[in-house]
């Protein structure tokens, strides 16, 4: 099977928040890059191991099947260790195919990430669609007039200049969702997921979004948008979608003019966005409420206002307190994410975070420990101090404290605790329990899955080896 020039593979991803919620959703990332190589004509396959479980022997067999030109892989800081023993194992099958990673940790560590194993050969940077297309049409020549990689050369690791930030989103085409089984995905909102725009203005301390799609806000147009959605619901059949931005409501009249345009063609789809409390706005949310939107997900990470100015969020409480009220008012569900445990903070401001997630009373609530992913201005900051516990990246899941707590007055211990006890005074609740008992069921589920069923790794779920079979 010779006739395939690129093969991009999801890696298994087995941190515990995701296998106690039992997510799998579709790489939204591999069917952009797929979908940019198609527009050039160039043949691709997509293999979602995340979906399938088949681990890495499997998966090397079928890429010697393939006999591609280039195989690429994604990763973040979680997966990255998985995701390079798949690039080792095709590697040594397939020793003439060139061998590329991408995603966010290896983005921001591409020489650490190079060093690290031998068999890899470029490392893409940054966004990925035009990258991809340079590197298959020059899979087996020289690497050094591709922008935007780093790549091995005679066992020198060389690093290419920047590729710009694409301008124009709407010249991308639409994920290749055809290249994935599509209806095998758990969730439908999040199998649906959209990105409508790229980049963020601001500079969160523990965020990297903007380090990796720029500073500036760039968007895809309202017509852009909606002919995407109308492929959702008409072609894939799909009730309920994710916009994945950052910040959808930043620019609060293109959210309005996507609300009209839904309208207007009358798209019967319900779906989840973000926003900024400080950007939560009544008379946007009632437009795009009568849209569609069900749920608004909204970023408060603190009860403390101290936190807050401490991670530079540029937010405050009573602008929370305002955004949640609108939003029930409207009549909208309400998601709030939560952070414990950052440098600094104390046991009594972890306390505070809690008691106010509870006091602005979301539908769901969102907690996690401080994690300081590479790329981020806290991750820089503490390796300077030495406050880095570990630098094993498969502890970088959220749920684990990986920052030496008890330099800081503290104990991991102790803020994992807190996490635990964040989720559980949150979702046990009677009043909660009564209006959300589907959620609680979720809740009791994951905390089984996550904390005390044993972690099982390169398991695979009867019958899907059948499957992989088929899409040989």
């Amino acid at each position: 099977m010779n006739d395939i020039d690129v093969l991009l593979i999801n890696p298994i991803d087995d941190t515990a928040v995701k296998n106690g919620l039992g997510l799998k959703i579709p790489p939204l990332n591999l069917m952009y890059l797929a979908a940019a190589l198609e527009n050039a004509s160039i043949t691709v396959k997509i293999i979602d191991d995340d979906l399938y479980q088949a681990g890495f022997d499997k998966i090397t067999n079928l890429a010697s099947k393939i006999d591609p030109k280039v195989v690429g892989i994604t990763a973040t800081t979680a997966t990255i260790k998985n995701a390079l023993e798949y690039i080792k194992n095709i590697k040594k099958a397939l020793p003439n195919t060139l061998t590329v990673i991408g995603g966010p940790h290896p983005t921001f560590m591409p020489y650490e990430t190079l060093k690290s194993e031998k068999t890899l050969d470029a490392v893409v940077i940054g966004e990925g669609e035009e990258t991809i297309v340079d590197i298959a049409d020059n899979a087996r020549k020289n690497l050094s007039g591709i922008k935007g990689i780093s790549y091995r050369n005679d066992d020198k690791i060389r690093k290419t200049p920047s590729r710009p930030l694409i301008k124009d989103l709407d010249s991308l085409p639409f994920p290749a969702r055809h290249l994935v089984p599509f209806k095998s995905y758990e969730l439908s909102s999040q199998a649906g997921g959209m990105i409508t725009s790229r980049g963020c203005v601001f500079s969160c301390n523990y965020c990297s979004s903007s380090l990796i799609m720029g500073k500036k806000f760039r968007t895809r147009s309202p017509e852009n948008v909606v002919d995407e959605l109308e492929e959702l619901s008409y072609k894939y059949g799909l009730k309920e979608v994710a916009f994945l931005d950052d910040i959808f409501m930043l620019n609060k009249k293109r959210a309005g003019m996507i609300a009209d345009e839904i309208k207007c063609r009358d798209i019967d789809v319900s779906f989840i966005a973000s926003s900024r409390v400080n950007n939560v706005d009544k008379r946007l949310l009632e437009s795009l409420k009568d849209s569609g939107m069900s749920t608004l997900y909204c970023g408060v990470e603190s009860g403390s206002q101290r936190v807050l100015d401490l991670m530079g969020k540029g937010i405050t409480l009573k602008q929370a307190e305002n955004a949640f009220k609108i939003a029930k008012n409207v009549g909208i569900d309400v998601v709030g994410s939560f952070i414990l445990g950052y440098p600094g903070e104390t046991v009594e401001e972890m306390n505070q975070t809690i008691d106010f997630s509870i006091k602005l009373d979301p539908d769901y609530c969102q907690y996690s420990i401080l994690t300081p992913f590479p790329g981020t201005p806290i991750y820089y900051e503490l390796k300077h101090k030495g406050l880095l516990d570990t630098e094993n990246w498969d502890r970088y899941t959220v749920i684990n404290s990986v920052i030496n707590y008890e330099k800081l007055g503290l104990s991991k211990k102790l803020v994992e605790k807190k996490l635990a006890r964040a989720y559980l005074k949150f979702y046990t609740r009677p009043k909660y329990v009564l209006s959300h008992s589907n959620m609680f069921k979720v809740l009791i589920k994951t905390l089984f899955r996550s904390y005390v069923m044993p972690k099982i790794r390169g398991g695979t779920p009867e019958g899907w080896y059948n499957t992989l079979e088929s899409i040989e």
